[in-house]
């Protein structure tokens, strides 16, 4: 007699742990290499990669958009006259200063996600 595992649910479940086991391997050796905290631009990225997927999925309505492109369009431009400032570089002091304004963005696209208000773009 043979089962069905997929009847079973079984199969989902293994795939899963396997999955995990995977993720928890390359995690761990992820861990073990000296790799800093997300650089400034690479934060940057992230947080409008975050702004656009809220967009796609409704999560965001065109308010809340306009103003988190506002916010971030002003950390750009702060980030490029400290740059300016002093020869390309940013002092540990304005690093700090713009991880914390990015760090008050983010938590901003998140309220803003999973806030009630959502729009409609186009889908029918």
């Amino acid at each position: 007699m043979s089962l069905n595992w997929k009847k079973l649910g079984i199969l989902p479940i293994a795939m899963l742990m396997a999955g995990t086991a995977a993720m928890a391997q390359s995690s761990s050796t992820t861990t073990t290499t000296t790799t800093p905290d997300p650089s400034i631009a690479q934060r940057k990225e992230n947080q409008q990669d975050r702004i656009a997927n809220g967009v796609k999925s409704g999560q965001l309505t065109a308010g809340e958009t306009a103003n988190l492109e506002t916010k971030e369009a002003a950390i750009n431009g702060e980030t490029k006259a400290d740059r300016a400032a002093n020869g390309g570089k940013l002092t540990a002091a304005e690093k700090t200063q713009i991880n914390g304004q990015q760090n008050k963005l983010s938590n901003q696209i998140y309220q803003d996600k999973h806030n009630a208000a959502t729009q409609n773009y186009g889908k029918s």
